[in-house]
């Protein structure tokens, strides 16, 4: 089992960056496949982007690709994402997500979540 922390959310204009992490508990941090899923008001959770395990292989949303970065410290037990040229429509309350199994970026694939750090995007 892993718990996961979420950090560095916060208010930012549009254009600006933001980094998050998201901080794993346990000694086998490295065989789970790591996600970022995102949930504005009103939304269902989307999917953000993916790492695997090793750090190899990433997938992005297409809203985001270009734009967000996922990586992965696997001595550190922590993922990040970094947020480059912020949009308002980018505001969400952001999550933090682990897996065993690589597959489809859909939320009921992904077994574990963090509480969600909060991301607002002003105009």
């Amino acid at each position: 089992q892993v718990q996961l922390v979420e950090s560095g959310g916060g208010l930012v204009q549009a254009g600006d960056s933001l980094r998050l992490s998201c901080a794993a508990s346990g000694r086998t941090f490295s065989s789970y496949h790591m996600g970022w899923f995102r949930q504005a008001p009103g939304k269902e959770r989307e999917f953000v982007a993916a790492i695997s395990g090793s750090g190899g292989t990433t997938n992005y949303a297409n809203a985001v690709q270009g734009r967000f970065t996922i990586s992965r410290d696997n001595a550190k037990n922590t993922v990040y994402l970094q947020m480059n040229s912020l949009k308002p429509e980018d505001t969400a309350v952001y999550y933090c997500a682990a897996r065993l199994v690589w597959g489809p970026n859909l939320r009921t694939r992904y077994d574990y979540w963090g509480q969600g750090t909060q991301v607002t995007v002003s105009s």
